[in-house]
């Protein structure tokens, strides 16, 4: 009965985490295949940011990267549900996946374009920060990602850790 109650809870946060990555990814998507350098460039214009091209391509750089990652991890998650059995150490190890290379890679981006404000939790502003002035699309696309990405983070976090202690006293790791 414990078993299954754990294969259930393992099912859940599994179920979960693909809807919200597929929700980003939809929004990163659309974005990615409906802005061009040009019309950033127009925004900067308008909005009289100076930002160069280069900077916007890095960032754009780290979209793209970003939806390699969710595409890859909400693939792998609906692949586990839609087994016919249950594999809960896939599920476990998706999901620790997901957490490092999705949730950490967006609030912790390998290209430094912008970072996490710690103190955005006090005051109710976005966490993430672009490092320079960004035209209005890429603020917005950030902000609406951002909540169901944070949503993902505080459901695997506390799962992320009893993952590594599991691998740990298996002595895989």
């Amino acid at each position: 009965m414990t078993n299954q109650m754990g294969n259930d809870l393992v099912q859940q946060q599994l179920s979960f985490t693909t809807k919200k990555m597929e929700e980003v990814t939809n929004e990163l998507r659309y974005f990615l295949n409906n802005i061009t350098l040009k019309q950033l460039r127009k925004d900067d214009e308008e909005t009289a940011v100076e930002t160069s091209v280069q900077e916007y391509e890095l960032i754009l750089d780290q979209f793209r990267r970003l939806l390699v990652f969710f595409d890859e991890g909400r693939e792998s998650g609906n692949l586990i549900l839609r087994s016919g059995s249950f594999r809960k150490g896939a599920a476990e190890k998706t999901l620790y996946w997901i957490f490092h290379q999705c949730i950490e890679e967006f609030f912790q981006p390998k290209t430094d374009v912008w970072y996490e404000d710690s103190r955005a939790a006090y005051t109710g502003k976005n966490a993430i920060q672009f490092r320079t002035d960004v035209p209005k699309p890429m603020k917005e696309l950030i902000a609406s990602i951002e909540g169901p990405l944070q949503e993902i983070r505080e459901e695997l976090e506390y799962y992320e850790t009893d993952y590594r202690t599991k691998v740990r006293q298996r002595g895989v790791e």
